[in-house]
């Protein structure tokens, strides 16, 4: 082979590499994360100490390439999940980020109110209004909204839940025309936006993915840190770290806890993605309980799905289903203390 020729095959060989390894795939492969014990994370002033350890569990997850999408094939637990079950539609990298990061702080505020409320300890929330997350392109919001706007008011109406928001615009009728006020970097903005059908439901809307701003006030204090973790997930965890934290008892009776979830301010328990490598990553990390969504006993609920990965690795930690975290509370107080 000449110098020419060795040049090109070295040239076509790089061009391989780097096809292979940079060219995206419209996935995403996830994999099996960490399990996180929740007492080096969350602080409460003046908190009690446990013996056990409650964990969050999380998931890896990266855009697929060539090789990624082969491992992931190819790897037990690992899973292929497509773009668009993972972003919204034309979702910027800012945008998921911006989603994420509300995701977990109104997770956090939703597992602060709840654990208080459960202690029986002073807890004030302040509602703000409803934050934007996206828009989807082609609704009567796009153009008008931005993520990251702080919507106040609807036909200058407060609400007191993203809940009371959502009954009131699917109580509008298709073309009606609704006065929004929000606040844009500092700025308070009132524009009039159309009522349409929104394609997935069916329902009136206007295009919006939403999630509440709201303030929540303890005392003790609480510091949470989680730089490092998106999404709305741990709830359930955070809230019964919180809480045992706040009661004199240790609710983990010195077992290691796992679980996911995600918490609404009412106790509720909503299910969430991952829960296989979610149980792999909690085995490897020697967790012996494990709480999961029962989606009210629906079929292929997490719960389910928990179980079937649980039985699959041979573990010995104990799945437990709940739907409220009243579920929890009832479990761990009837688990006799370990020896």
């Amino acid at each position: 082979m000449n110098k020419k020729t060795k040049k090109i095959s070295l040239f076509i060989l790089l061009i391989i590499i780097l096809f292979i390894n940079f060219y995206p795939l419209p996935y995403y492969v996830i994999r099996p994360g960490m399990a996180q014990v929740l007492d080096e994370i969350i602080d409460v002033q003046g908190g009690y100490d446990e013996e056990g350890e409650f964990m969050l569990t999380t998931v890896r997850m990266g855009e697929a390439n060539v090789i990624s999408y082969v491992m992931a094939k190819m790897k037990k637990y690992y899973s292929l999940e497509p773009k668009n079950a993972i972003r919204l539609e034309n979702e910027t990298d800012e945008e998921y980020q911006v989603r994420q990061s509300y995701y977990m702080e109104n997770s956090q505020e939703n597992a602060l109110q709840v654990a208080f409320q459960k202690a029986g300890k002073e807890v004030n929330v302040t509602m703000n209004g409803i934050y934007v997350l996206s828009v989807q392109e082609g609704m009567p919001a796009d153009g008008i909204l931005k993520p990251g706007d702080r919507i106040v008011a609807i036909d200058q109406q407060n609400f007191d839940s993203s809940t009371g928001f959502t009954n009131y615009i699917q109580g509008k009728q298709v073309g009606d025309d609704i006065s929004v006020t929000f606040f844009r970097n500092g700025e308070k903005l009132t524009r009039t936006v159309a009522i349409a059908e929104l394609s997935e439901t069916k329902k009136p809307g206007i295009g919006i993915v939403l999630v509440e701003d709201k303030n929540v006030k303890t005392n003790p204090e609480v510091k949470i840190n989680t730089e490092q973790i998106g999404g709305p997930s741990a709830g359930l965890m955070f809230s019964l770290e919180i809480y045992n934290q706040l009661v004199k008892e240790d609710i983990t009776k010195g077992y290691r806890i796992a679980g996911t979830g995600m918490i609404s301010s009412d106790g509720t328990v909503g299910p969430i993605g991952g829960i296989e490598q979610k149980i792999v990553a909690a085995d490897r990390e020697g967790a012996e309980i494990f709480f999961a969504p029962n989606e009210n006993g629906a079929k292929n609920s997490n719960y389910e799905m928990a179980k079937k990965t649980a039985k699959d690795i041979d573990t010995k930690m104990k799945i437990v289903p709940v739907d409220t975290i009243d579920d929890a509370l009832a479990y761990l107080e009837k688990l006799e203390a370990k020896k």
